[in-house]
């Protein structure tokens, strides 16, 4: 039976997000997203608070906790500054998770300690410039050479492509098309071959890294495989049934960072000497908005404890994932609604969660991606 209540875990870091955050993040949130810059040393000291290998276990140097602390954690940081919170989840789950779930023992413990105190930042490579949703029909190669591998190629729209340390990257090792013709590997910063290209000048998420990775001729030793190789692809659909949770916990942060300020804004704001609050007009969009942001969590936690409890959650991080990710872009316009003139202006923040909010349809699975999951999985 899931339990509701919030444990003693998740009230810590929530507390400790948000002292944290009123010092390191909201008075800079503005300058990093008019800059478009990705401020690497907050996510040092995010490291520092371990928020950086929350699910990470103990013995590598994480936190230890579970799928539960983990959702807060990324909601609490949303709430912030979405940049952030998108960051620490694309960390996470992406490129610490998918070493934790599928390295040999011996990578675990050269890169997950590191991982787990963001002394090294991590990227994943799945997406190319022509192959979005058809990530099966990738151009990236790699090709076996005595006891290494050579790749060549690029990957596009890839958080820290750019200043992460050490990435994960999918390459075809087989045929095109082939979902067991592509293989996950490691590939460190500083490996010949490997560079970060251009990064994106993006609407929102500005300060969460957008960058490509570049791959000519990189060279690495066959003890850089991930798992088996030809289970790349595999292996990348099971880490996004998780990432899928960590996106979604991404636009429940920004609905309700857009609710808070709504409420907030509509008790302070007067017109015909009344606090615009007490409007039907408004006071309906928020009963609204508050019953879109109660539902969103409900399912974002459901999967979250599925997670925890080692069961599938591909239809369950789907449906939350895609409910989520179209709640944040309604709760947000409506927030700009009731801000008026004053949210179309970057002196409140709801413009920017307006901004920040689309992400969430797009990233990792767009919608029309998370519809098509939903219905595999429930026309079985």
């Amino acid at each position: 039976m899931l339990n509701f209540t919030q444990n003693e875990n998740q009230r810590m870091i929530a507390q400790m997000i948000r002292d944290f955050g009123a010092k390191e993040i909201t008075p800079f949130r503005k300058d990093w997203d008019d800059r478009s810059h990705f401020p690497l040393e907050l996510f040092k000291k995010l490291g520092e608070l371990g928020l950086m290998g929350v699910l990470i276990p103990t013995e590598f140097g994480g936190s230890g906790f579970g799928y539960m602390e983990y959702v807060t954690a990324i909601v609490e940081l949303s709430k912030l500054d979405p940049s952030v919170g998108l960051s620490m989840a694309a960390h996470n789950s992406l490129c610490s998770g998918h070493i934790m779930a599928f390295g040999s023992e011996e990578q675990k413990k050269k890169y997950l300690p590191k991982l787990a105190t963001c002394e090294w930042l991590g990227a994943w490579g799945l997406t190319e410039p022509n192959t979005g949703s058809d990530a099966g029909n990738m151009r990236t190669v790699a090709k076996k050479e005595g006891d290494s591998w050579i790749i060549n190629g690029a990957k596009n729209f890839i958080t820290h492509g750019v200043s992460g340390d050490v990435a994960v990257v999918i390459a075809r090792t087989g045929e095109i098309g082939d979902s067991h013709g592509m293989t996950a590997f490691i590939v460190e910063r500083g490996t010949p071959g490997f560079k970060g290209g251009r990064k994106e000048d993006k609407l929102g998420m500005r300060a969460s890294e957008t960058a490509e990775m570049l791959f000519d001729d990189c060279i690495i030793p066959d003890s850089q495989v991930l798992g088996k190789v030809g289970d790349g692809f595999i292996q990348s659909m099971k880490i996004l049934d998780g990432g899928r949770i960590s996106i979604a916990a991404l636009g429940q942060g920004i609905a309700e960072g857009a609710l808070e300020a709504s409420i907030q804004y509509s008790k302070e704001r007067h017109q015909f000497n009344k606090p615009i609050s007490s409007f039907q007009g408004i006071s309906f969009k928020l009963a609204d908005m508050a019953t879109q942001v109660e539902a969103s969590s409900l399912l974002i936690f459901k999967a979250a404890d599925l997670k925890n409890r080692g069961e599938k959650v591909t239809l369950a991080g789907a449906q939350a994932k895609y409910f989520s990710s179209e709640v944040a872009v309604s709760v947000s316009n409506e927030a700009v609604q009731i801000f008026g003139g004053y949210g179309f202006t970057k002196d409140y923040p709801v413009e920017k969660f307006y901004r920040d909010s689309k992400l969430c349809t797009i990233g990792e699975g767009t919608s029309e991606i998370q519809k098509m999951v939903i219905a595999r999985e429930i026309l079985k």
